[in-house]
């Protein structure tokens, strides 16, 4: 999977554990993308076709970034002190999930041993 490491992931080994599962990882300050706006990350992803992957919550406001839009969007979602076991074992669940399912259109909510996958907002919903 061609996937996108926003900054705030960048400088873990998270590029290096998805590389060695076989993905085509770039990052944001690889690209000279750090402290861009979100709509400009999110919006390279969406013309390179990768999978956003990042800790920012905000891209899991589907109104805003509606899943259906792009090639994914995975947020991991970690308590605020977490060790690098926490990390690991989180990516490691990240890693298994990419490998039983597509991750296309959808938004992925990745803790440590569990993945929430949330649908696109669909029109109608839209308009309550």
């Amino acid at each position: 999977m061609n996937i996108k490491l926003d900054e705030n992931l960048g400088n873990l080994r998270v590029g290096t554990w998805l590389r060695l599962a076989g993905h085509d990882v770039a990052t944001v300050k690889e690209q000279g993308l750090t402290s861009a706006p979100d709509t400009e990350v999110i919006d390279v992803c969406r013309r390179e076709n990768r999978c956003l992957i990042t800790s920012d919550r905000g891209f899991g406001n589907r109104l805003k970034y509606n899943p259906s839009e792009y090639a994914g969007i995975v947020v991991i979602r970690l308590p605020s002190h977490s060790n690098f076991e926490y990390w690991r074992e989180a990516i490691d669940t990240l890693i298994l999930g990419l490998e039983q399912a597509d991750v296309t259109g959808k938004l992925w909510i990745v803790q440590k041993g569990k993945i929430q996958e949330y649908q696109p907002i669909q029109k109608n919903e839209e308009d309550l």
